[in-house]
């Protein structure tokens, strides 16, 4: 069980998404014009796409990689943070636009609302707004989270205008947590919450696990919907990496002897922690501020 000295701190956050590509001028267009981010910069293989200067998605060309093979761990979904319905919903009006067939659902989970994708290489996508923490409900410990229904038509009537039509970049985004695939949730609890230092927010039996730092609903979570019983994933395409962002630097060696201490591999460049989950998803540790390099 976590003490206050394991669990990460209040100010923890979720950083940029490393995807491994086939194609990518492709991803570059998608998250570029149906999602609305902004190239903030390419080199050679490598492209960062955010706003606000606020880095989101990070991709990198891997043409001789392939897929992984079905039911195997990995990403399920990266959820993209928006400021406000309006700025969501202009995200959701260019993905109308742009991306209609790649749609997959959408619900109002009471803590937020959300929409649903995959990119065109299969990875699931979430746009989503948070309602004010003050209307999230807790009971016995854990936040109470549904899946109500949410018509986007409806949505999309109640919020856009003719401005974000034409100019649907409104506010600043942020990678709001990161849902994966993994094997079971019981070594998902192990690591995440007992190594790392998540705190749960809700568990469904033995099929989902969401955790967080700080009182948030939830900055990661691991389902086995997908992915039952699976091994450790093999390099391929898809997730490349996840950033998790702490406060400070040392608070980065602090997670690191933490990690260690548990007898888990970490590399530490003196500015970032790598580690690698049950499942050989990388996690990355870093300090607020520090701009992301795949």
């Amino acid at each position: 069980m976590n003490t206050r000295d394991d669990l990460l701190s209040a100010q923890t956050g979720m950083g940029a998404v490393t995807l491994r590509v086939g194609d990518l001028d492709a991803m570059i267009a998608y998250y570029r014009d149906a999602v609305t981010l902004e190239l903030q910069s390419q080199e050679g293989d490598v492209a960062v796409l955010g706003r606000g200067g606020v880095p989101v998605v990070i991709l990198q060309h891997a043409p001789e990689l392939k897929h992984a093979a079905p039911r195997s761990a990995g990403l399920y979904h990266t959820a993209i943070l928006f400021e406000s319905e309006p700025a969501l919903a202009a995200a959701l009006y260019s993905m109308a636009r742009r991306a209609p067939g790649l749609f997959t659902g959408s619900a109002d989970h009471l803590v937020s609302k959300a929409f649903y994708f995959t990119d065109p290489e299969g990875n699931g996508v979430e746009l989503y707004w948070d309602r004010a923490r003050t209307e999230w409900s807790w009971a016995h410990g854990q936040i109470e989270m549904g899946t109500a229904y949410l018509d986007p038509n409806d949505f999309l009537q109640q919020h856009v205008t003719p401005e974000l039509v034409e100019n649907p970049r409104l506010g600043g985004t942020t990678v709001g947590h990161v849902h994966l695939s993994v094997g079971d949730v019981a070594t998902a609890k192990e690591f995440y919450v007992d190594r790392l230092g998540f705190e749960t927010t809700t568990a469904f039996g033995d099929s989902a696990l969401f955790v967080s730092a700080g009182g948030y609903h939830h900055h990661m979570a691991m389902n086995v919907w997908e992915s039952k019983g699976a091994g450790r994933r093999p390099l391929a395409l898809g997730l490349g990496l996840v950033e998790i962002a702490v406060p400070t630097a040392d608070e980065v060696g602090r997670v690191g002897e933490r990690l260690g201490h548990y007898g888990l591999q970490t590399r530490n460049d003196g500015r970032s922690l790598m580690v690698s989950d049950p499942w050989d998803n990388q996690i990355k540790i870093v300090a607020a501020g520090t701009t992301p390099v795949a």
